[in-house]
């Protein structure tokens, strides 16, 4: 915008005098120069547009006129259109950026606590087989691996991630990230004992590792760990049977076996052993421990130690292992050690210091990511000594949901306040800003029947709307108060404003109406978020130009009529004294 007031304030004088010189004596009286026939015909065409534009432009001056004088039937039915962007406004989902197809798919895969990495990796080829047969047209490349997760990794989970073919080798909705993700759900649900979602990564990196919403379950009333345990699970239960929901999932795995080894102080002592030599040898024989460094073919490798296979994998082969005292000798485990299982939960979380769970889930097509939310926390109500909060993009679409008021409030203080300094008027503005919720109607009409959110592209759209219906009427209401204050009736000011000012409207409307249309019928990468900017913005300027050109001069005149009868009340009310007894009175100029 700075820029384009220095271009509309220093270049463009400049080149109209250099383009539009006017002709000089002499000139070829034709103009057609080398191409008189071109010529010609773009004269014809012009004076056509011309004289069927100026027919249009008086039809268009009457029907201003009996708007003027129809003012109570109109002023119903801008009524009725603010009524209409309310409830199409509420009728939008919320969210808070679109899903982008990025040309990736992520895979994270889960089996039973306890599960072997062999029956993990029986999973990820069933993946792999899927991938490389049902989804071979779309697949580029594909890396899985066995014993990862993120956050949940162990040997009974995986993640993989699917770099699909190029947007153009992909066309139609059916192709694209989202609909590959889909089918990869339904196809691999049914894959016994293993859980596997298919997720599209986020819109923007650092908020997620996919897209959806991210929930924080907190243990707000002090209950105890398995009664925490056992709300989680029941929340779990109630999301995944709801339709409007879709692979709900714990972020962390869930409590696992664990063998325990409860070690007998007093032989220890007995057979002269200290504590760190039991953790250093059950460290290195079961967990494998770095030990040195070789050089092979050149390179710089790692050695470690670890028991083999077969001599750890039960627990009763712990009493095969000795355990060397500082006097070296040798001491069995069983001499000093019991051997038991028990149940322990795999990570101990927190958020804002208090016991969480996090758990992570995506909105069922047709769902908006702000009605997953709604959902979540309403079903988490119903568990009583809980509390609900969001991380990562979760907050910050409930953070921009609450600014957006104020930033709507905002901006119309601003345009106020601007006009009010311009015109330096306080009544002018108010013509100004009646007319900003017709753009704002047209902008959120078109979202609807898109299918699009209530998201950071829409409000960016909206207040570019309300920039834009502001300039319309600017337009029109300078021109007018021009005329007003030569003389000329409110009424006569506003019409001959109307016709001298609705080409100008015109022109630039439609011009910035296809500037964004690329904006509109965007596709390929990023386009879901171009188009909520384009479909809003060419919305609310269609309405903003058909409904606003009959309405400005109408608002025009009921507020400088409105102001002109309140003065008149003001000046009859308060202008004259009351008489003071001496019969003198004062009366202004």
């Amino acid at each position: 915008m700075a820029l384009s007031v220095l271009v509309a304030l220093i270049l463009s004088p400049a080149l109209t005098s250099t383009l539009l010189k006017p002709k000089s004596h002499g000139d070829d009286a034709s103009g057609g120069g080398r191409f008189p026939r071109v010529h010609a015909f773009l004269e014809r065409a012009k004076n056509g547009f011309n004289t069927r534009f100026d027919h249009a432009v008086e039809r268009y001056v009457g029907s201003v006129t009996k708007v003027v004088d129809r003012k109570w039937l109109f002023l119903g039915i801008y009524a009725l259109l603010l009524v209409a962007l309310v409830l199409l406004f509420l009728r939008l989902p919320s969210g808070f950026l679109p899903n982008e197809d990025q040309g990736r798919v992520q895979v994270q895969f889960r089996l039973p606590a306890g599960a072997t990495q062999a029956r993990t990796l029986a999973v990820r080829d069933e993946i792999e087989k899927y991938m490389l047969t049902e989804e071979k047209a779309n697949t580029q490349a594909l890396f899985l691996i066995a014993g990862g997760g993120g956050a949940a990794a162990g040997q009974n989970t995986g993640q993989g991630f699917v770099n699909l073919t190029h947007w153009d080798d992909r066309p139609g909705q059916e192709n694209t990230a989202d609909a590959i993700a889909e089918r990869a759900r339904k196809a691999l649900s049914g894959l016994r004992d293993a859980q596997i979602f298919a997720l599209v990564p986020g819109a923007v990196r650092g908020l997620g590792d996919s897209s959806g919403f991210t929930m924080q379950f907190q243990n707000r009333s002090g209950m105890s760990r398995d009664e925490f345990v056992a709300a989680r699970e029941r929340l779990l239960a109630m999301a995944n049977a709801n339709p409007k929901l879709t692979s709900v999932r714990l972020s962390d795995l869930p409590d696992v076996a664990t063998l325990k080894i409860d070690v007998d102080t007093q032989r220890l002592t007995a057979y002269g052993i200290s504590n760190s030599d039991v953790n250093t040898t059950l460290a290195t024989a079961w967990g494998g421990r770095y030990v040195n460094d070789f050089i092979d073919k050149g390179r710089v490798k790692r050695v470690y130690v670890q028991g083999d296979a077969p001599y750890r994998a039960k627990p009763e082969d712990l009493g095969q292992w000795y355990v060397r005292s500082g006097d070296g000798e040798m001491s069995p485990f069983s001499a000093f050690a019991k051997v038991g299982w028990s149940t322990t939960p795999s990570s101990s979380s927190r958020f804002q210091g208090v016991p969480a769970f996090e758990i992570a889930g995506q909105p069922a097509p047709g769902t908006s990511s702000g009605e997953a939310m709604d959902e979540m926390e309403r079903m988490a109500g119903e568990i009583p000594g809980t509390s609900v909060a969001w991380s990562g993009s979760s907050y910050q679409e409930r953070l921009s949901s609450g600014q957006a008021p104020l930033l709507y409030g905002l901006s119309l203080l601003v345009v106020f306040l601007c006009l009010a300094a311009l015109y330096e008027s306080w009544s002018i503005p108010l013509a100004v800003l009646l007319v900003i919720p017709l753009g704002l109607v047209g902008a959120v009409f078109a979202v609807n029947l898109r299918g699009l959110e209530n998201d950071v592209y829409l409000q960016i759209g909206l207040l570019t709307t309300m920039g834009l219906a502001a300039k319309n009427a600017i337009l029109m209401i300078e021109f007018a108060e021009q005329e007003e204050k030569k003389g000329k009736r409110v009424i006569e000011a506003a019409v001959e404003a109307a016709r001298i000012r609705l080409r100008p409207i015109l022109m630039t409307s439609f011009a910035f109406i296809f500037g964004v249309l690329p904006l509109a019928i965007a596709t390929g990468a990023g386009a879901n978020s171009r188009v909520a900017i384009g479909t809003s913005v060419i919305g609310g300027m269609l309405t903003a130009a058909f409904l606003a050109i009959f309405f400005i001069p109408l608002f025009f005149v009921l507020v400088r009529r409105g102001v002109r009868d309140g003065l008149a009340a003001a000046r009859a009310r308060f202008g004259k004294k009351k008489d003071d007894g001496t019969g003198a009175a004062e009366v202004p100029a």
